[in-house]
């Protein structure tokens, strides 16, 4: 299995990587705030955009491995409208950091209906997709194959207010079907059902957020 080896780069320089990318732009912010929130991150944080401000369809597009730009699969017209589940509290600030991030590779080959209760029964909760794609934004080496992960913390509800059956996932494609094999080795926002397996994707979690 491949080894995690990309620690979060020091706040102002996560800052300086979002607004090089215009992330202050889209989500209506000065890059003095960016640099500000990011002041205030502790080692071994995640600075966060808060969803409301930028959604993952707009974010998705600036990932990359290897100069091949990130998307959101074709069938997931609705990703913006995935949203945190219980227990999963986002912050009120519009920018907002995460600690103790874990790609989750101890969960390989768990659906996502046996990791969830692992997760919170740890005292953890799983990242959401917005959480994880700015992850990717700052530590694209995250990304690597036979060690994706799912981003749990986001599911859809539908009309009824069940919770629908996909759960969010980041892993690369293999330029197949309709993602097209120019996409091939390029980061993808997509889904699985939340009661498959998957033996190449873990569960993202961390401990806070503030």
């Amino acid at each position: 299995m491949p080894t995690l080896t990309a620690p979060l780069p020091p706040g102002p320089v996560q800052a300086d990587r979002l607004i090089s990318l215009g992330v202050h732009e889209l989500a209506d912010l000065s890059a003095r705030a960016l640099r500000d929130a990011a002041d205030r991150l502790a080692p071994g944080e995640l600075l966060v955009v808060h969803p409301d401000r930028v959604p993952v369809s707009a974010l998705a597009p600036l990932l990359a491995l290897d100069g091949r730009p990130g998307f959101v699969v074709a069938d997931m017209t609705d990703v913006d409208a995935f949203a945190p589940i219980e227990p999963v509290v986002l912050p009120a600030p519009p920018v907002y950091a995460v600690t103790d991030l874990d790609r989750g590779d101890a969960m390989l080959n768990w659906s996502p209906d046996e990791a969830l209760p692992a997760i919170t029964g740890a005292g953890r909760t799983p990242l959401t997709l917005g959480e994880g794609v700015h992850w990717l934004l700052q530590c694209p080496g995250v990304l690597v194959r036979n060690a994706c992960f799912m981003t749990i913390g986001s599911r859809l509800r539908t009309a009824n207010g069940k919770l629908d059956a996909r759960t969010p996932a980041l892993w690369i494609s293999n330029g197949t079907g309709r993602d097209g094999r120019e996409r091939r080795g390029a980061p993808k926002v997509g889904w699985c059902w939340a009661g498959n397996r998957h033996t190449w994707l873990g569960f993202a979690s961390a401990a806070t957020r503030r």
